[in-house]
């Protein structure tokens, strides 16, 4: 054999050798097929067999005493975890800035807001919260939320007949009865302080990631600490989380009374 066919025979041997080497590491580094969870899912109490209830989240207010709030982007992720509640849908948050534009309303700061902002959206119920801490670095985010809904809008689901509308406003908290126009106090009222260092938040947040985080990506579920629209995305679910928990006492409670009448 010639020097130049001993040369080329040489070179294409390092090739074959090269290309199989990078496809050993290729295979070494390809991800194995992931076992696909589903993320836990929230369910809503209320009565769907006319249809889905219909929530609507006022801005929040920014009583944690930064500046560095984005107001805009943790309410927007409320509504984003509203939206995956079965049996509630939400209206976007824009639609609800309009609606407060028309009735120049600049925050929702008393029951009659409520009041006007639900009639003037034709929603079952609205939600109006305040973030009362709020840290990007650790991160902490804490957060007030009450719901007013109009009487009767929100029956429970499995009820037997017709839920009295003054049964659902009366009951509506555990200070007694209020108006039968509209509640003067929220039905349900959630709060929470979520702090990243917390060791029971840290395992809530890996529950959480469950069916929504890649276990193979490089963060896996801290990516939920690591970033903080992430985090409120976790605290968001937390916060409907605790609300709809609520709301099922709330109603089961009412709906207790009336069967007993």
């Amino acid at each position: 054999m010639s020097n130049f066919g001993k040369r080329t025979r040489s070179i294409l041997c390092r090739i074959m050798a090269c290309v199989g080497v990078g496809m050993l590491i290729a295979c070494a580094g390809a991800p194995r097929d992931e076992q696909l969870a589903s993320p836990r899912s929230l369910v809503a109490p209320y009565d769907t067999l006319q249809g889905e209830v219909l929530f609507a989240f006022a801005p929040l207010n920014n009583e944690s005493g930064t500046t560095e709030v984005d107001v805009g982007m943790v309410t927007d992720r409320l509504v984003a975890a509203a939206e995956e509640v079965q049996g509630v849908r939400t209206v976007p948050l824009n639609r609800t800035l309009q609606a407060m534009r028309a009735l120049n309303m600049t925050r929702v700061t008393s029951p009659e807001d409520a009041m006007r902002l639900t009639q003037a959206m034709g929603v079952d119920a609205i939600i109006v919260g305040s973030i009362t801490n709020y840290d990007p670095y650790t991160p902490v985010l804490g957060m007030t939320l009450g719901l007013y809904a109009r009487p009767g809008s929100l029956q429970p689901a499995g009820g037997r007949g017709e839920v009295d509308p003054r049964s659902l406003t009366s009951a509506t908290t555990d200070r007694g009865p209020s108006g039968t126009r509209f509640s003067q106090t929220p039905g349900v009222v959630v709060s929470g302080n979520l702090d990243g260092k917390n060791h029971q938040v840290l395992q809530d947040v890996k529950t959480f990631a469950r069916g929504r985080a890649r276990e193979q990506s490089a963060l896996r579920w801290e990516r939920y600490i690591a970033s903080m629209p992430l985090f409120c995305e976790f605290a968001a679910y937390r916060m409907m989380d605790e609300l709809m928990q609520r709301e099922w006492i709330r109603l089961g409670r009412v709906q207790a009374r009336v069967e007993d009448k």
